[in-house]
């Protein structure tokens, strides 16, 4: 395994733990008729992902707090959600 390889593993581990992390917090502290303003919010700032603290990564994480409550949209997630790799040659 390359030096490169080894730090994309450390960083991805990373996002991982933070964006469990998130969604945790917001499923402790955020009372569930407010997540799904929270999560539109979200999902309405990202759009504005051109600005430098609104971004892009606004909108899945606006989804994915709106999913906590919706059910079908949760399962779509944990479905869909994995990027599909190719293998190497």
């Amino acid at each position: 395994m390359s030096r490169m390889d080894r730090k994309k593993g450390k960083r991805t581990e990373r996002a991982r733990r933070a964006w469990n992390g998130v969604m945790d917090w917001v499923r402790r502290r955020v009372p569930p008729g407010l997540r799904a303003v929270v999560g539109l919010l979200l999902m309405v700032g990202g759009v504005f992902g051109a600005l430098p603290v609104l971004g892009f990564w606004m909108l899945p994480l606006g989804v994915a707090v709106i999913a906590i409550d919706v059910r079908s949209l949760a399962a779509w997630i944990r479905k869909n959600g994995r990027a599909k790799r190719k293998p190497r040659n």
